[in-house]
């Protein structure tokens, strides 16, 4: 009886072995977060969840805070198949695919919850299908919280905002949205972020709070401005030209893999957004009355901009405006 059980065993793990290779591979995955964002937490539950589905013949190696190099090049390697994993911002993804600045478009999301329930929008799926023409498989997407501006003097409208210099992510949307507000957007790495502030190069800073929390830039710049002016997804994608290599059956392992991690990092960031206000706000981060629709004012002009230069983006707003 023993021997027949041992037998089946081998022929299980011989089967397992058919399916995904002889060999284990160690796979990379890349992001530009620290190890604190919940994306970092996401891509460490791919890693955990990944490594058991394969039976341990499929491991990956998590590299945070652009160790394996910046989004454009982190994607130029993807492309080539020499990193199979990343999880990249909508941002970044937006230079190949125009229609992700969809999720930029300012005061359309109530929180990360409603920014959450967008991401299952037709228009949505239809952005994640259209990166195939890039090189990559989008598979789903994952949430940092919604964006602030933290600054060395208290914001209180956006007028104190007028001429200063803010650290921004470089893209057109967030651009023409601080322009609109009369500062002067600037594009740094985060690397970059906390002694520029110290030594004044920067006034303040746009700002989700896993990365204030995570990189504790409230040390150079206390004050803090609710603004919830926009969402901050990143697309969880793999290589278009990696996958391709891969039997159906693993495949279908790794995108069953993602969604379940998808649908957790969800919910981690909408509990994060909540527990990162009350870190900040512990460790001296101080919360500033503001006038929103100073704010407001302006986020229907850079809406309609958008929405009238791609369909998609029109389509997406539609549909997400309401959820």
């Amino acid at each position: 009886m023993k021997f027949v059980t041992s037998m089946r065993i081998l022929a299980a793990a011989a089967l397992t072995t058919a399916a995904f290779g002889v060999s284990a591979q160690t796979l990379k995955l890349g992001h530009i977060t620290p190890p604190t964002h919940v994306w970092h937490m996401v891509a460490e539950k791919i890693a955990v969840d990944l490594d058991a589905a394969s039976g341990g013949k499929t491991k990956m190696a998590v590299s945070p805070l652009q160790k394996l190099g910046n989004e454009a090049q982190m994607i130029n390697l993807m492309q080539a198949g020499a990193q199979q994993f990343g999880i990249f911002t909508v941002g970044g993804l937006s230079n190949r695919e125009e229609s992700l600045l969809g999720w930029s478009l300012p005061y359309v999301f109530k929180d990360v919850a409603h920014a959450s329930r967008a991401a299952g929008t037709p228009a949505a799926k239809e952005m994640l299908k259209r990166l195939d023409q890039h090189g990559l498989v989008g598979l789903g997407y994952t949430f940092a919280g919604m964006r602030h501006v933290l600054s060395l003097q208290p914001v209180t409208s956006a007028k104190d905002l007028a001429n200063k210099k803010i650290r921004s992510f470089p893209s057109p949307i967030y651009n023409d949205w601080w322009i609109a507000n009369g500062a002067a957007p600037t594009a740094m790495p985060l690397s970059e972020v906390a002694p520029s502030l110290t030594t004044k190069l920067l006034d303040a800073v746009d700002v989700d709070l896993d990365a204030l929390v995570g990189l504790k830039f409230h040390q150079q710049a206390p004050n803090l401005t609710l603004t919830n002016h926009m969402a901050f997804p990143a697309v969880i994608v793999v290589s278009k030209k990696w996958f391709a290599t891969r039997s159906d059956a693993e495949r279908a392992m790794i995108t069953k893999v993602v969604q379940d991690a998808e649908k957790w990092g969800y919910q981690t960031a909408i509990d994060a957004d909540v527990n990162n206000l009350k870190k900040a706000s512990a460790d001296g981060a101080q919360v500033v009355t503001f006038d929103i629709k100073s704010f407001q004012a302006v986020g229907g002009k850079v809406r309609d901009k958008y929405t009238a230069k791609n369909p998609l983006i029109a389509d997406f707003y539609k549909q997400s405006k309401d959820l």
